[in-house]
């Protein structure tokens, strides 16, 4: 079996790694990308160009371009659980099996989620930024987290496991979740100090962090979002900092390509902003990056892997 490994020189190290790598040689060929770029359409389907199945990385997507060119493809491995960079319709007429991963990031996400409630709690950002610029700081009262309230907009496995954490620092939790109800989502907006956005991304959910929804929580709260940019109404969470009901914002993803903060909203005082790097470890990359190699694994010994998406519309594959 021959495998196109699509990230490139900058990407690998810290989204597949040497041990990955070598398992994965244990089952195929592996074929990699030796640039700096991150290939898409065309120009990823002529490098993979031989190889039985693709392992992409989320800057070579998954597009009708890539597979109406790759006649020998049978596999496309997206190495995450989100697939949205994926056209799964277009690998599905194509006879194409898509396949993601299970996710290794909750353990990252979470302790990134209670680093930014401790910030925001007690200015440490907006002192650093002060000092740096040689200011003083001025001295204020920050937010114990023992006895404080925590709200999830979400309760998938990160808020479960933020919960435990919260819970164990003293914390009390509320919680909803768009698909289950569980507490009132009003509830879970209006009551506590910090509101934790990690809500899944559909139809539905766009833009659910409103300008009602903004209003709806305390003034002087804070607000993270560690979900998906969608999900939040960006003008409507300016129009809450600039009228100071919110008290800051901390938030790993946003509107910018690659689900980056947007730089003009990540460069006010009152918000903390890192690049997407919630579930950027090296024992979470490693995780998803392991299960695309038991999925080829699977895959060369004529076996359905697990993720597959699309199974039933996988007609290239030869399984025993």
């Amino acid at each position: 079996m021959r495998v196109y490994l699509s990230h490139g020189t900058l990407s690998f190290p810290g989204y597949f790694g040497a041990r990955a790598l070598a398992a994965l040689q244990e089952h195929a060929e592996v074929v990699r990308n030796m640039t700096e770029a991150e290939l898409r359409d065309e120009a990823l389907a002529e490098a993979a160009r031989g190889c039985d199945a693709i392992i992409a990385y989320r800057g070579s997507p998954g597009t009708e371009a890539t597979f109406a060119n790759s006649p020998q493809l049978k596999a496309f491995l997206r190495c995450a659980v989100d697939i949205s960079t994926v056209d799964v319709a277009a690998a599905s007429r194509h006879g194409i099996l898509v396949t993601q991963a299970t996710p290794g990031f909750v353990d990252a996400v979470a302790e990134l989620a209670i680093g930014f409630m401790v910030d925001l709690a007690r200015g440490v950002s907006r002192s650093v930024q002060d000092y740096r610029a040689g200011r003083i700081p001025e001295v204020r009262p920050g937010l114990q987290l023992r006895g404080a309230t925590l709200g999830l907009v979400g309760h998938g496995r990160i808020a479960r496991r933020l919960a435990e954490i919260a819970n164990a620092m003293g914390m009390r939790v509320l919680a909803y979740d768009p698909q289950t109800g569980t507490h009132p989502l009003d509830e879970v907006l209006s009551q506590p100090d910090i509101v934790v956005c990690l809500a899944l991304s559909t139809p539905e959910t766009r833009h659910m962090m409103n300008a009602a929804a903004f209003a709806a929580m305390r003034r002087g709260a804070f607000f993270i979002n560690l979900s998906r940019g969608e999900l939040v109404d960006e003008a409507a969470l300016v129009a809450a900092l600039d009228s100071g009901h919110l008290a800051g914002v901390a938030m790993d993803v946003g509107s910018f390509p690659d689900q980056m903060p947007n730089p003009r909203l990540a460069a006010r005082p009152d918000v903390i902003a890192t690049p997407h790097v919630g579930g950027l470890t090296p024992a979470a990359a490693e995780h998803q990056a392991m299960d695309t190699v038991r999925q080829i694994a699977a895959l060369a010994a004529g076996r359905l892997p697990e993720g597959a998406v699309n199974a039933a519309q996988a007609t290239r594959l030869n399984l025993a």
